[in-house]
């Protein structure tokens, strides 16, 4: 499977489970000349900025463990540009979850799926 249908893929395996956690997807890989949001979604009264890490195997550690504070920034800042292109969601309340998957070497079922609701923060 090459990387980009493996992205899709787990992706895909995200939003399933977020709507099951009880998130309302509003939407998937919104894009800005300077980066994309995976996933935006209501958990609750809460607007979601999350990003899905995946991974295919445990040889470079957990997939959550790659949001450096660079990737951490610019998503604070997508968020930013997201609520002013969508005004009417300005004085929601706001938070930045990470979606993880891990799927075992030998087969293509997901061995771990971790929902980390708010993740970090934006100082």
């Amino acid at each position: 499977m090459s990387n980009v249908s493996y992205g899709r893929a787990a992706e895909s395996e995200a939003v399933r489970h977020l709507q099951r956690a009880g998130y309302r997807v509003v939407a998937r890989n919104v894009r800005a000349r300077f980066g994309e949001i995976d996933v935006v979604a209501w958990d609750g009264r809460t607007l979601c900025f999350i990003e899905v890490k995946a991974r295919s195997g445990p040889r470079f550690g957990l997939p959550e463990e790659s949001l450096t504070a660079w990737k951490r920034r610019r998503l604070a800042r997508l968020a930013q540009w997201y609520l002013q292109r969508n005004p009417g969601l300005g004085r929601a309340r706001m938070r930045f979850d990470v979606l993880s998957l891990m799927q075992p070497a030998e087969d293509g079922d997901l061995a771990r799926v971790r929902l980390i609701k708010g993740a970090f923060e934006v100082v």
